[in-house]
């Protein structure tokens, strides 16, 4: 499917809300609803629409605190590579993990009850993979948070934002 203006229209509205009817969906996209139903079953297909996700309080579920924890490798060989894969897929707390350019390899955000949850968790990293460095962040407050992307660069623009004009 190639994507054009009413995709990234009903893109849009499902990323705010995969709630939304699709009868709803449909009105806000200037469709009939057999239509918008079609678009979104081929941009499921398609695989533009990975899944459906709630979105939880972390408050009311316990877990309040955010904790980045910057990694610096002790190896780069592979082994090392796939047991940090291994272990970090195994720990709950790991919200996202991501392989860096920089002076740290790595970079984990946790979501976390409190400090010696995070302790818990350093202490198994620490005796696993047994980095080189390893330094963890605590967040002090969230200035944003989403899973929106900025839908307008799939066409090719700036997604409505200046490139530092």
């Amino acid at each position: 499917m190639v994507l054009d203006e009413r995709n990234l229209a009903i893109l849009a509205v499902l990323q705010a809300d995969a709630d939304t009817p699709v009868g709803e969906v449909a009105g806000k996209v200037n469709m009939s609803i057999s239509a918008c139903s079609r678009r979104i079953a081929q941009l499921r297909a398609d695989g533009f629409i990975k899944a459906n996700v709630a979105i939880l309080d972390r408050k009311l579920l316990g877990v309040p605190m955010t904790v980045f924890v910057l990694v610096k490798a002790g190896r780069h060989a592979e082994e090392w590579i796939e047991r940090f894969k291994n272990l970090i897929a195994t720990i709950p707390e790991v919200q996202e993990a991501h392989r860096l350019a920089g002076s740290f390899d790595y970079i984990m955000k946790l979501a976390l009850p409190d400090i010696d949850a995070y302790d818990s968790v350093y202490k198994r990293l620490v005796r696993t993979i047994e980095p080189l460095e390893i330094s963890g962040h605590v967040a002090m407050e969230t200035l944003k948070e989403g899973a929106c992307l900025p839908l307008g660069y799939a066409l090719g623009s700036t997604g409505g934002h200046s490139r530092g004009d």
